[in-house]
């Protein structure tokens, strides 16, 4: 029988990985898809937001029925709003206009008290990112609350760490390429450092948008991948633990994001499609015989209304009316 857990965040981890299929073009290396969307929330980020929360419990930071901050493109506070209310802690999240109404709603649904920070067309950029780092320090000065602050925590590499050995192991070792898109740079970062620990030869590819290329030394720009691309190289970016740096475009990764959903029955967000579109490029190069893995950071649920698939009832739907004229 399976085994009976005693709280939601149990949940946390051990997802499956599955083996990508007619997506995958002849010629190209098998690819490998981390199923993160298989935590509560359907994020990865469930497994930042409970190792930053432990840590700060573990070492007095944060104590019983204390108050948490962040600012968050939406899906760590997706991860933290059912954190805190496993828990019972408060939460204020900063967040924007920009990142999809879905997460949003999702925290106040956790309890979470918003604050939105207005974006520029809808777009994120270094100056969103800042604004929205500006506007928790302040929360936090007024309530002398917690500060998670995932651009400077490093506790959550503890959680990618093992991410990286649940993909060691569930390879059997048979791993020849890991491919990641770059937010906080914790997830890339901590997966890379566990499998280079394991075996150096693993070729790690930071992935990032092409309209702001920070980390490859272009300029920054404003991109709409959620989540990822700050717009500046962040804090917890270490480049000797990348073996490589690709860039995908908000375009490529939103067509892809929808390949995915008609082709392979996988609905994803716009960072897995940029995810997808990078395995495939390194995929091509490795050949057959080899093996990518890449991550599917989360659900397309979270993404119905924005551009990667707002258009899609409209192009597909029709009404019926009863044969009547």
């Amino acid at each position: 029988m399976p085994e009976i857990q005693s709280s939601v965040l149990d949940r946390i981890g051990d997802t499956p990985l599955i083996e990508l299929g007619p997506i995958v073009p002849e010629g190209c290396a098998r690819i490998l898809l981390k199923l993160e969307s298989e935590n509560p929330t359907g994020s990865m980020k469930d497994r930042m937001a409970l190792a930053m929360i432990d840590a700060a419990e573990k070492d007095g930071r944060l104590k019983e029925g204390g108050h948490v901050i962040e600012y968050t493109a939406g899906s760590t506070g997706v991860s933290l709003a059912m954190i805190c209310a496993a828990k019972g802690y408060k939460l204020s999240i900063v967040t924007s206009d920009a990142f999809s109404v879905e997460k949003l709603s999702h925290m106040a649904a956790f309890g979470a008290d918003l604050t939105i920070v207005r974006s520029v067309e809808g777009r994120m950029d270094a100056a969103l990112t800042r604004n929205m780092i500006e506007a928790a320090r302040q929360i936090t000065e007024e309530t002398g609350g917690f500060w998670t602050d995932q651009l400077e925590n490093a506790d959550q590499l503890s959680a990618y760490h093992k991410m990286g050995t649940e993909i060691w192991e569930q390879t059997g070792g048979e791993v020849d390429a890991f491919v990641h898109f770059t937010g906080t740079a914790a997830s890339s970062r901590g997966v890379s450092e566990a499998l280079h620990g394991y075996n150096p030869d693993i070729h790690c590819v930071a992935v990032e948008p092409a309209e702001s290329a920070v980390l490859s030394g272009r300029a920054p720009g404003a991109h709409k991948i959620e989540g990822v691309g700050a717009g500046f190289v962040v804090p917890l970016w270490r480049p000797e633990a990348i073996d490589e740096i690709v860039t995908v475009s908000t375009e490529e990764s939103m067509e892809m994001a929808r390949r995915l959903a008609k082709i392979e029955a996988i609905f994803a967000g716009t960072s897995t499609g940029g995810n997808v579109a990078a395995a495939l490029e390194v995929g091509r190069r490795l050949g057959p015989g080899a093996t990518v893995v890449t991550v599917m950071c989360d659900s397309g649920m979270k993404y119905l209304s924005k551009q990667q698939y707002s258009g899609g009832l409209e192009a597909s739907a029709r009404d019926w009316n009863g044969g009547r004229e």
